[in-house]
């Protein structure tokens, strides 16, 4: 058998390299940052030697409802799509936020066409009911984790796992199985207000931010915040829902942490960017979070 050669081996992996640099070089910047162009001063303009203009939610809002007239696009009930591109910076200039998921409560339900399916744990028969209620699939106490350890029941079955912090000596026994997806304060998933967390996790937004495979500082967040035939400022007060949801995840430093929201309805590709800031008034992230999870951490080595 010959031996390979480890010269042309090395030259190809460098000449890929290369191509890889060329193409990365070559690629659209996904970062955005417009702050050094003017405003626009008329209704006719070159757009890239302007800013992009802000418009009013409300005003948005419209003009996506005038695409989808009957007599245009002819989807009134089309569904409103938000991006939220972020700065994944984290608290070190060598370390990004890592991708999350979260579902944000929302003060106005829609139909999200998804099937949530939930298993919530408690001690209490009344947290137990609660939970089953407010909508999820399977709830129950230590009987129900022996269930699970002796394979009467499967995680697998249920895409959101919920508990209360009382049961979480007895959860511990569970980590292995369910990874990722152990209960903790931040990811919203362990609280004292079980009803509460199923209902938020049967209605709410569910969104992920993505960071880029390239730009490591750059992350974005794909989502609907409701339908075109809701009232404007029920889709405002969702949309505010979901960006003070989002900001409860900016890691403890300086500098913005959400970069650019964009309003836009599928099919139409057209994108409106609007003024997040005006819904994070007097807002800080929610550090105490970090703060639980490591309580949480310090129960289960316990």
């Amino acid at each position: 058998m010959a031996k390979p050669d480890f010269t042309t081996l090395a030259f190809s992996k460098m000449v890929r390299n290369h191509i890889s640099y060329r193409l990365l070089l070559k690629r659209e910047q996904r970062k955005f940052d417009d702050s050094w162009k003017r405003d626009p001063i008329d209704n006719v303009y070159v757009a890239k030697y302007y800013k992009w203009v802000v418009y009013p939610f409300s005003e948005a809002v419209e003009c996506h409802r005038e695409t989808h007239h009957p007599e245009v696009y002819n989807k009134p009930n089309a569904n409103l799509r938000v991006s939220i591109e972020l700065n994944m910076q984290g608290e070190k200039k060598t370390r990004y936020v890592d991708n999350f998921s979260r579902i944000a409560a929302i003060p106005h339900k829609f139909d999200n066409g998804e099937d949530r399916t939930i298993i919530a744990f408690s001690k209490s028969a009344e947290c137990q009911k609660e939970a089953s209620e407010a909508g999820a699939q399977l709830s129950g106490g230590v009987e129900l984790i022996k269930q699970i350890q002796n394979g009467q029941v499967s995680l697998q079955d249920f895409q959101f796992i919920v508990a209360h912090p009382e049961i979480l000596p007895e959860l511990v026994t569970l980590r292995g199985l369910m990874k990722r997806r152990f209960p903790n304060p931040r990811a919203g998933t362990l609280d004292a207000n079980l009803g509460q967390v199923v209902e938020r996790f049967i209605n709410g937004v569910n969104y992920s931010a993505i960071k880029d495979e390239h730009e490591k500082d750059f992350g974005i967040i794909e989502t609907f915040i409701g339908t075109l035939n809701m009232d404007a400022s029920q889709l405002e007060e969702n949309f505010a829902a979901l960006i003070r949801d989002v900001y409860s995840m900016k890691p403890k430093r300086e500098g913005h942490f959400i970069s650019r929201c964009l309003l836009w309805s599928p099919p139409s590709q057209e994108k409106l960017k609007v003024d997040h800031n005006l819904y994070l008034s007097f807002i800080e992230p929610n550090n105490e979070m970090i703060e639980e999870d490591e309580e949480v951490a310090e129960k289960i080595t316990l």
